[in-house]
């Protein structure tokens, strides 16, 4: 982060000092007192089972300055650093990583979806990269707080920013758009993740619409034209589009083959073509690369650095990596889950040749009144897959057992779990050298518990 004098911070909050040095210099933004650091600004944030105000004070015997939406809170500081007040302070990070961002002329690319979206940010990161000096977000920095922590980390040596955007309800998109003011922006898909809210695909589509409101002749918007909702969008005037797809869009992937850990497949523009190999497999990663190849034509990356880019692609922890222990095989996708995604990951299985396969996945969470079909849907796709061995756990992936069992999985390979400590337990008793195994569930079921177990007693296997 570029250094902000405090004089320079109450102006563009419209604040009020209440004590403290003026010209002090902040060079970082931190809204948890455990991991801030010397120089920066704390903006203590409020939400329902938290109040950052509450360690104002253990977190000013550190950072250079701080925030507060209580002006009696000067009395709870003895020792005299900058304290601004501000009416909000949810409001006034919003509005200081706008300031912030207005400092930079760079061009800013906004990724959303209902899944890909991290993998597609991340593609487009390493492509660009090849070029430009880019930020990206990092780990799960994609919403309302995360994002503009991420703004702040913009410094004079960057060049382009590759910002992911995540919501679950109507306005959040709106938000961070406000904030990041950006100029392309990239669609991966509209599936059913954080149905719950938003009750259908078409109000997914709306809120995620909301990042190209004012999107004019100078924007560009690059979408997956086999995404049925996403090309309602083609339907906005005035506006530069990149279109990809496998069976639609301007830019096409075609002769696509898949070998065990990774695909390759051409590419075709309108103007050209070109070979791309992938180290990570799975048909919606050539979605996802599509989407990076489309970014780096855009900004004029050489084609053989965007297939060299492309091939040396590693994916971000706990997302599809396939991790081989020299005995068996192990598909680690356990950061989320949601029926998209699950289908995508189980068809990776599927794709492992020669191998028996097992799928262990847990309950796909935020999926309201979808969840009982979504369910049984995944339960459907593990029985036409060729899956051998079925574990679920959780209440709701008990549905994903009956729909299997339902679809003609033989009871005997199926078994439901309510711990993942007695899915692990199931394991000890069933898993043979060469093995390959998939672990998938919502985030909120820590299914990392059962990739550490099997990466770690893979040795006891005969």
């Amino acid at each position: 982060m570029m250094d902000l004098k405090i004089s320079e911070i109450i102006n563009a909050l419209n604040g009020k000092m209440l004590q403290g040095d003026k010209n002090i210099l902040i060079n970082g933004i931190s809204t948890d007192s455990r991991t801030i650091k010397k120089g920066e600004l704390f903006i203590p944030l409020k939400g329902n089972n938290y109040d950052g105000e509450r360690f104002l004070g253990d977190a000013l015997k550190i950072a250079a300055a701080a925030l507060t939406a209580n002006e009696k809170n000067k009395k709870l500081i003895t020792y005299d650093k900058p304290l601004i007040y501000v009416r909000d302070t949810f409001e006034a990070l919003h509005k200081l990583s706008r300031y912030y961002r207005d400092k930079f002329n760079i061009p800013v690319i906004a990724v959303t979806g209902s899944s890909g979206k991290t993998t597609t940010k991340d593609m487009i990161h390493a492509v660009l990269s090849k070029k430009f000096n880019v930020l990206k977000t990092e780990g799960n920095f994609n919403n309302e707080i995360g994002l503009p922590l991420t703004i702040f980390k913009l410094n004079k040596f960057h060049q382009v920013a590759v910002i992911e955007m995540g919501m679950s309800g109507f306005g959040e998109i709106k938000t961070l758009k406000d904030i990041s003011n950006p100029d392309i922006a990239v669609f991966t898909n509209i599936g059913v993740a954080h149905i719950e809210k938003l009750s259908s695909r078409e109000n997914i589509l709306k809120a995620k619409s909301e990042l190209i409101e004012d999107f004019t002749t100078e924007n560009t918007i690059v979408i997956n034209a086999d995404d049925d909702m996403l090309i309602k969008l083609l339907n906005k005037k005035d506006v530069q589009f990149y279109t990809y797809g496998i069976r639609n869009g301007d830019y096409r992937a075609y002769d696509i083959i898949q070998f065990e850990g990774g695909l390759r497949y051409k590419f075709k523009t309108p103007f050209e073509s070109m070979n791309v190999e992938l180290s990570i497999p799975g048909i919606h990663n050539v979605y996802n690369s599509m989407a990076a190849i489309c970014i780096g034509l855009k900004f004029n990356v050489k084609k053989e650095d965007i297939v060299k880019a492309l091939r040396e692609f590693k994916p971000g922890k706990m997302r599809l990596n396939i991790i081989n222990t020299g005995k068996i095989k192990i598909i680690d996708d356990v950061y989320n889950a949601n029926p998209d995604s699950m289908k995508a990951a189980i068809s990776v299985l599927r794709e492992m040749k020669q191998r028996r396969k097992i799928a262990v996945l847990g309950d796909m969470l935020e999926l309201g009144d979808y969840s009982d079909k979504g369910h049984r849907d995944i339960g459907e796709y593990v029985y036409i897959s060729g899956i051998d061995i079925l574990i679920t756990i959780g209440n709701l992936a008990e549905k994903i057992a009956e729909a299997a069992q339902n679809s003609g999985m033989a009871k005997d390979n199926i078994y439901i779990c309510s711990s993942n400590t007695e899915a692990i337990d199931i394991l000890k008793g069933k898993i043979r050298n060469n093995d390959v195994i998939l672990v998938k569930g919502s985030r909120g079921k820590k299914m990392e518990e059962i990739v550490e177990y099997l990466k770690g007693d893979y040795e006891r296997i005969t």
